[in-house]
């Protein structure tokens, strides 16, 4: 599947935020609990990510051209990054509204309806955060991935706030709605935190995860048993792209043909290993001095 298709993901995203904020805000009108309230906001916040998300995945469906030789696929670190941002800012406007409503505690209304209309939303916001994060996995899609733990973060978020409606309604104790709403706003903090530290990591071309790089390490193993040597291995990640750059050394007496032919096909195993791989090799004779002082990133003169 292409990447373009992936835009199909966000749309269905943006149809259920738009589903479950109009659910959770009926339920929080019919209730006046300030857990429900939360409960609506975030879906607000799913509801601009999800925008957001539509957005980046068709920008970084671009191919690459004159300006962006390595292609558009970065896009999708600030869709991820910038939801994060939101359940950050979710996250404290909740905790300002909790903390209101615990300094003046006010009675919650119409319990088994409203609980039973959240209820609803969450299995739309289960459904469709499996869709994408399965969609996301596939595709190595981070914007797909983020969206999808953000549903799942909301999912939780919706079981507490009924259970703590429950609480409500068994003890009378207001008091435990907006206690409920606090402790939701710290789990959707983590949630925003992590999704800004690996969106973080993408724009500052972390390598490639560890088990990627172990793979490429088996191939180029099995090269060195052929006393095929390899150094300056770099990889980072780029969105649903990986890339990796080598210096491959051979006997200076090889000719040009033969060290290409060598290269495609080292090159070969490794697409074949990671398809979504584009490799860069360079060609040294290993009998020479230099080819061992270049493994720096930027070579001394």
């Amino acid at each position: 599947m292409s990447t373009p298709s992936l835009a199909r993901y966000a749309w269905l995203s943006i149809a259920a935020a738009l589903l479950t904020i109009t659910l959770k805000t009926w339920a929080w009108q019919l209730t006046g609990s300030v857990g429900l309230m939360s409960d609506a906001l975030e879906s607000v916040v799913n509801l601009a990510g999800a925008l957001v998300a539509l957005w980046m995945l068709t920008l970084a469906a671009r191919p690459a051209d004159d300006n962006h030789a390595f292609g558009h696929g970065k896009a999708e670190y600030f869709s991820s990054g910038f939801e994060g941002f939101l359940i950050l800012a979710a996250a404290g406007g909740i905790a300002y509204a909790a903390v209101g409503r615990l300094l003046q505690p006010q009675p919650v209304e119409a319990i088994g309806v409203g609980a039973l209309i959240s209820g609803a939303a969450s299995l739309i916001n289960l459904g469709t955060g499996w869709v994408l994060l399965r969609a996301g996995k596939r595709h190595r899609s981070i914007t797909l991935e983020a969206d999808a733990r953000h549903l799942f973060s909301d999912v939780w978020t919706s079981a507490a706030v009924i259970g703590g409606l429950g609480a409500v309604w068994l003890t009378g104790a207001w008091w435990l709605d907006p206690l409920l709403a606090l402790l939701v706003a710290a789990n959707i903090l983590r949630t925003g935190y992590q999704l800004v530290r690996r969106s973080t990591a993408g724009l500052m071309d972390e390598a490639m995860p560890h088990h990627e790089q172990q793979a490429i390490e088996a191939v180029l193993a099995r090269w060195r048993q052929r006393d095929i040597q390899f150094h300056a291995l770099r990889t980072r990640q780029a969105g649903h792209r990986a890339f990796a750059s080598m210096h491959v050394l051979v006997p200076g007496l090889w000719t040009v043909q033969r060290g290409h032919d060598l290269l495609e096909r080292i090159e070969a195993e490794l697409r074949q290993a990671l398809p979504h791989l584009h490799v860069v090799t360079h060609l040294e004779p290993i009998e020479d001095p230099l080819s061992m002082a270049d493994q720096a990133l930027d070579r001394e003169a």
